[in-house]
């Protein structure tokens, strides 16, 4: 049985066509009539067909013939792209034998295609290499064949030749899958092994699980542990994924499915956990379990005080499905009540921040981004802070530390000067570069994560005209000159605007948001100061002129001064308004200042 199932993952950069394979090989292996056949077929959300991402790593089983007359189980399962859910990639890899490493025959090899084969070969995994889009008229299949051979090393022999778009050359890939991946292994007769590498939230059933089998056999009524947490749960379902879940008997060695066992939430079953039974437990878990931890760190507040306790509703709801977002109570004079949340990355920021307003159709205001900054303080205790309001008294910093990250950039030659400047502007540092391919430059760079999570991606994007790629990896903490930045409107201190950030940039950002601001607050009767603040020092400052009637217009001729008298009078009544005027900041000027100039 174990001889006829092979368990492998698509793997590829971002847009090389992923989701796509999978639903030519879905419909080779009829799973699908064309009657109910849609593109993007195991992408769920609205969200993952509108971006053409994969954003939940998504499992099914094809039946599939092969030439030799055996009827195989090929488990796929498909995994994002975007470095922010690497994480969830990492965990995929582990349950499968083999992968296929997609690369575009236009774009080649780019940085995420480098970062996915080293994941997969960290977990001993067979890798095919396919070469995907040959029929686009910028395809050069041999120039990739050449750059598969020299920058990964893989061999020549084993790389398909495919268009998924229209079919050609899927048929090749199922039979290499076949043939060159191998069965897993394993044993049904040893105590219960299985890895979790997925759980989805169904508001019927509860939390469905995704695992992989390693070792022994679930079934209906048994007792499971989760081992992380020694939860004891009673099995309710066990089945295979097809299109639609598939009830069964029993998952056994070797095999992919899922396990219903009326788990409550999504974060009570994490990925990487093992699960094992109560009866006869195994006596280690698998290797690899680890808390997912956030790196970007953000405050959402409703734009409606009354949309709160929906807010809470929804958060509540949307961490059953989304275990890596985390959140917590927070305050605002400005904004009222919200929530401090963590996220993996921007990407997964925007993605939450748009199944909030959509599902549940709460309008919102984002904080600025921000990572956790490390402080060690004069009596040598340490304090994590990721929230600007947090920071520390000035005159008990010993020292403050940032989280640092190791870029890895693929672009091409001619790109070279100004992906160069655009990283020392953000502070890069032991920048190193090689020559992969001819033309083709992987730029290395090390840089602080608060100087990444802005627009450095859209930034990148343009000065490459789409062609440079970018993956990263954690690095530590370093040390670091962090000052915290005021936003001040008519004397007021605004503190959903406020940021943590370096002293050499404190400037730049300072008069960059008040410029902003400038722009967006309405003109009052009275003249409006905005400023940016370091403590007490004021760095930046513009202001929003008053409103002012011509109070002389009913003058005709006569003496000077009683042109004066009234230009006098209104100056005293434009003073006393100032001491007493209370600005509005509309939210469209929160939203102006979270979205960074790009200039």
């Amino acid at each position: 049985m174990m001889n006829h199932i092979r368990n492998f993952s698509i793997i590829a950069h971002i847009d090389h066509g992923k989701s796509t394979l999978a639903d030519r090989m879905i419909q080779l292996c009829d799973l699908v009539t064309a009657r109910e056949f849609k593109d993007q077929l195991l992408d769920t959300m609205d969200i993952e067909r509108e971006r053409g991402i994969t954003i939940k790593s998504q499992t099914i089983c094809l039946p599939y013939t092969a030439r030799d007359g055996n009827t195989y189980a090929l488990n796929l399962v498909d995994t994002p792209g975007h470095v922010d859910f690497s994480y969830e990639v990492s965990r995929a890899l582990a349950s499968c034998e083999g992968a296929l490493l997609l690369v575009d025959a236009a774009q080649g090899v780019e940085a995420q295609t480098l970062a996915n084969l080293y994941l997969a070969m960290e977990n001993d995994l067979v890798v095919i290499p396919v070469i995907n889009k040959i029929d686009l008229p910028s395809a050069e299949p041999e120039r990739v064949t050449f750059q598969i051979e020299e920058d990964l090393g893989l061999e020549a022999d084993l790389i398909q030749m495919c268009s998924a778009k229209n079919g050609t050359g899927v048929a090749e890939i199922l039979e290499a899958i076949v043939t060159h991946l191998p069965p897993p292994k394993g044993s049904i007769d040893a105590p219960l092994q299985a890895r979790i590498f997925d759980a989805t939230y169904d508001s019927y059933r509860g939390t469905v699980i995704s695992c992989r089998i390693i070792n022994g056999s679930v079934k209906q009524g048994d007792q499971i542990v989760l081992m992380s947490t020694g939860a004891s749960h009673r099995v309710e379902e066990v089945g295979l994924f097809r299109l639609r879940k598939e009830p069964c008997k029993q998952l056994s060695a070797g095999e992919v499915g899922y396990i219903l066992a009326g788990i409550k939430s999504v974060g009570d079953a994490k990925p990487g956990d093992t699960i094992t039974l109560r009866d006869r437990p195994c006596a280690v878990p698998l290797a690899g379990f680890r808390e997912v931890l956030p790196v970007v760190f953000s405050s959402l507040y409703p734009i409606a005080a009354d949309d709160y306790e929906d807010l809470v509703a929804a958060l509540e709801k949307l961490q059953l499905n989304d275990a890596a977002l985390s959140f917590q109570k927070d305050s605002s004079a400005a904004l009222g009540f919200g929530f401090r949340c963590g996220f993996l990355g921007l990407l997964h920021l925007e993605v939450v921040q748009e199944r909030l307003e959509r599902e549940f159709d709460i309008s919102l205001i984002l904080t600025v981004p921000s990572v956790r900054y490390r402080f060690t303080l004069t009596d040598q205790t340490e304090i994590m802070v990721d929230n600007p309001a947090h920071f520390p008294d000035p005159s008990k910093i010993a020292r403050t530390e940032e989280p640092y990250i190791k870029a890895s950039i693929l672009i091409p030659e001619r790109y070279m000067g100004a992906v160069m400047n655009l990283c020392m502007e953000r502070r890069g540092e032991n920048t190193n570069y090689h020559y992969p391919t001819p033309g083709r430059i992987e730029f290395t760079c090390e840089l602080p994560l608060g100087e990444v999570i802005y627009d450095f991606y859209d930034r990148l994007k343009s000065i490459t005209q789409g062609y440079g790629s970018f993956d990263y990896e954690l690095l530590d903490y370093r040390s670091s000159d962090l000052v915290k930045l005021d936003i001040l409107v008519n004397g007021e201190v605004v503190d959903a605007l406020s940021q943590l950030v370096h002293r050499s940039n404190a400037r730049e950002r300072g008069l960059s948001a008040c410029e902003q601001l400038k722009e967006e607050i309405p003109r009052q009767m009275f003249k409006i100061a905005i400023q940016a603040a370091i403590g007490t020092t004021i760095i930046a400052r513009t202001n929003v002129s008053a409103l002012r009637k011509d109070v002389t217009a009913k003058c005709y001729g006569g003496d000077i001064t009683r042109k004066r008298k009234l230009l006098e009078k209104q100056k005293a009544g434009k003073k006393r308004m100032k001491t007493v005027g209370n600005v509005e900041i509309p939210q469209s000027a929160f939203l102006s200042v979270l979205k960074r100039d790009a200039d």
